[in-house]
């Protein structure tokens, strides 16, 4: 069966209130998490955090604002190339790399992983891939952070195998085999967030897993339906699609057949 690799590159700081409403104003870390998946022999990247080509992108004009809105705090030590160099695997030895969606704190290491297929929403990707300047800037999508072949590489999940999903993953319904995992890693629509946000359902030893990325940002949102503050909204794809996916969370928290893993909270 499938594993899952736990890591962090960077974080960034904003009110808890942003996260959770009437949390209060302190402010708190959100991890940058990324996920290294091992199925059938072969490894994936699911999301890559922060990197120095995001830092660089957004020193200076329109796109500070960017790090003025969430301040960022990230070491080079932390990019995800060199972490998985120390883990034992090297950049060359992936299939691919995963993208949840096209937030910049997702997207910021992209061209550390040249030469492999970027897996991500094709109808996501072409949301955003003509953005620039203000309008990019207010869905979060950093252009400069993205690969100039990133067109020729991206592998559109749409196209993969869609199946049925079992019983234990309701209410999901229906997901995207990721070729070459045997099945053991099935990439799933969590829409609302952002364009073409997705997470991956993972089958390992202990059951199955889900890497909800943005889905949430605290288990608090659909645990306790503390949803996030209004102004969230405003950066949100669809803030209708983002509460509904969060109920189809609650249910699947409820029932307990599978864990749900955020990428900005750790646990």
């Amino acid at each position: 069966m499938a594993k899952i690799h736990t890591f962090k590159a960077g974080f960034c700081t904003h009110a808890a209130c942003m996260a959770v409403r009437g949390a209060g104003f302190a402010q708190c870390e959100f991890p940058a998490q990324e996920f290294l998946l091992e199925a059938a022999g072969r490894f994936w990247l699911f999301d890559t955090g922060y990197a120095h080509h995001f830092l660089d992108a957004t020193a200076s004009g329109l796109f500070a604002l960017y790090r003025k809105v969430t301040p960022v705090v990230f070491n080079e030590s932390e990019a995800m190339r060199l972490q998985l160099r120390e883990f034992g695997v090297n950049v060359a030895d992936l299939s691919g790399v995963i993208v949840s969606h096209f937030h910049g704190d997702h997207i910021g290491g992209l061209k550390d992983f040249p030469h492999m297929p970027i897996i991500a929403s094709g109808a996501g990707w072409q949301q955003v891939r003509s953005l620039r300047g203000v309008r990019a800037l207010l869905q979060g999508f950093v252009p400069a952070v993205m690969p100039e072949d990133t067109d020729q590489r991206l592998l559109a999940m749409e196209a993969f195998e869609r199946v049925a999903l079992p019983s234990d993953c309701e209410p999901l319904q229906a997901a995207y085999v990721l070729p070459h995992s045997q099945g053991e890693i099935l990439l799933v629509d969590l829409p609302g967030h952002a364009a073409g946000h997705m997470g991956a359902l993972v089958a390992c030893d202990d059951g199955w897993h889900l890497l909800a990325a943005d889905a949430a940002w605290s288990r608090a949102n659909y645990r306790d339906w503390k949803l996030p503050s209004p102004l969230s909204y405003l950066i949100m794809d669809k803030s209708s699609a983002f509460k509904h996916t969060l109920g189809q969370l609650q249910q699947l928290d409820a029932l307990g057949k599978v864990s749900i893993h955020l990428s900005h909270e750790e646990g």
